[in-house]
């Protein structure tokens, strides 16, 4: 007992360890400029076997599963935050260069491995396969605070939230091939169509269930509602892969259907995801980082080959797959250079790396520490770099604010009432007006104005400002009508 009592008390060290380290890394990342993720992968690395010793892990099935469950919870928290009208307006270009993208890219990077590594054809493919994607914990990542273009940040979320079943399925594919040469390339062709269109049956279906139960269901308590989100992603997940249809893609689906609707416990919902996601992208590139031994990795032999495959993924492949995958689309050459640019690999080509191993491939642990070597190389440049790139192409945009979130009081069933936050533009009708002189829907009050983070108590000659934050109570049942007030827009005035 005293034993077992040791191991549970060092386990239990050992995970607030790595949250706080986490935690830490991610507060210094945003002061050095450098993408969160590296940090997460170092601390990782330093702890690890190779590093302090603190922690001996080599079990990539673990790491597998654990890195499929957490893409699952981090997929699922960017697609509910991405709005269905700004995915919408960039779903072709997002959509050719998550299938044609992906491929031309696995193409191009499996020719070069071909001549730089002693392998086959098929074990070359696969090697691009499994870099040929980019990755969704990245980008959100990111992206997330940087002042580029919106446009541009719909396109690359997009892509990489729907990317990620064409790599898992050429992954799969070339390592069926090799372990099972007599298999017809072609016949894997029509499986490829059922996986993403089952995929996105699924992901619209389970999304919509989603929606409806958070909104139809009274729980007794309002952190009941986080939970049965996620179990949601969950669910959909497990259903889409039982019927061997792409899982990443349903669950991104079923977010963005989620996320675009009109919840009830909406802001709880959303702060605890983020912070689930946030978790879950800790614990995923700490336990990668574990995975990986610097002193296997950072070798003369790998880091050389690493480095060429890298340019040629980040200067030859990445730009070939963009221009080629957006012909025929009204986007400028400076645009289509800043998608090369900002094409990330992350958490997923470091986990699909498992896969070779966990399948017993020949040259598996080479490509894993290849793979890990791009993925290192790809985030310190093309991530530390984002802002400076898009600045220099004139692709910035406005600095991101904090999203309008609706803070619900009272449980459902006992009064129904939101406190809702909402922030003023330039083109808000409201801007300019005195309270009474706008027609708030009944139920309806202004609780506070934050203007230049001053507090300001609202009575009726309050005049609404550009930029101010208010926070209005209302009940429920009003709530869309008082929607209809806050998101108008001045009219046009004639000259």
């Amino acid at each position: 007992m005293f034993l077992d009592s040791i191991e549970t008390n060092a386990l239990v060290f050992l995970g607030a360890f790595i949250l706080i380290a986490g935690v830490l890394a991610a507060k210094f990342s945003t002061r050095l400029g450098v993408p969160s993720l590296v940090m997460f992968i170092l601390v990782g690395m330093i702890i690890g076997s190779d590093g302090f010793g603190f922690v001996h892990f080599n079990n990539p099935q673990l790491a597998q599963t654990i890195g499929i469950f957490a893409l699952i919870i981090i997929l699922f928290e960017g697609g509910l935050q991405t709005k269905w009208s700004t995915v919408r307006s960039v779903a072709l270009p997002s959509l050719s260069l998550a299938t044609l993208g992906v491929f031309l890219t696995s193409a191009i990077v499996g020719g070069a491995a071909y001549y730089i590594f002693d392998v086959t054809v098929t074990e070359a493919l696969l090697f691009g396969a499994i870099v040929g994607s980019t990755d969704a914990a990245a980008v959100f990542a990111t992206l997330k605070e940087r002042n580029i273009k919106a446009r541009m940040g719909a396109i690359l979320e997009a892509e990489s939230g729907a990317n990620d079943p064409m790599a898992v399925f050429l992954t799969l594919s070339f390592i069926e091939l090799i372990l099972l040469p007599e298999t017809n390339l072609w016949s894997l062709i029509p499986a490829f169509f059922w996986q993403m269109a089952v995929g996105l049956l699924i992901g619209l279906l389970f999304g919509k269930l989603a929606s409806e139960s958070i909104n139809r269901i009274h729980l007794d308590s309002s952190g009941l509602y986080p939970l049965f989100s996620v179990a949601f992603a969950l669910l959909t997940f497990s259903v889409a892969t039982f019927l061997e249809a792409s899982g990443f893609l349903a669950v991104y689906v079923a977010a963005l259907v989620v996320g675009n609707s009109e919840l009830t416990f909406r802001y709880s919902i959303f702060q605890f995801n983020e912070g689930f996601a946030w978790m879950s992208q800790i614990l995923m590139f700490i336990i990668l980082g574990l995975l990986v031994f610097p002193s296997q990795v950072f070798t003369l032999d790998v880091m050389l080959k690493g480095l060429l495959l890298s340019f040629i993924l980040i200067l030859v492949a990445r730009p070939a797959a963009v221009f080629l995958s957006t012909l025929g689309m009204k986007y400028t050459v400076k645009e289509k250079a800043f998608l090369s640019w900002a094409g990330l690999r992350g958490a997923v080509p470091i986990v699909l790396a498992t896969f070779p191993i966990v399948a017993g491939l020949d040259n598996a642990q080479l490509f894993f520490n290849v793979v890990f070597f791009i993925v290192l190389t790809s985030t310190l440049i093309q991530g530390s770099t984002i802002s400076f790139i898009a600045k220099k192409l004139n692709l910035t945009g406005p600095i991101k604010d904090t999203p309008h979130h609706s803070m619900e009081l009272i449980s459902m069933g006992k009064a129904n009432a939101e406190m809702v936050q909402f922030k003023t533009n330039e083109q808000s009708a409201i801007v300019g007006k005195k309270l009474h002189e706008i027609s708030f829907p009944q139920k309806a009050n202004i609780s506070a104005i934050v203007r230049n983070e001053n507090l300001i108590t609202p009575y009726g000659e309050t005049e609404i400002k550009e930029g101010d934050f208010l926070y209005i109570l209302v009940a429920t049942r009003f709530k869309e009508d008082l929607k209809k007030v806050l998101e108008a827009k001045k009219q046009n005035e004639k000259s």
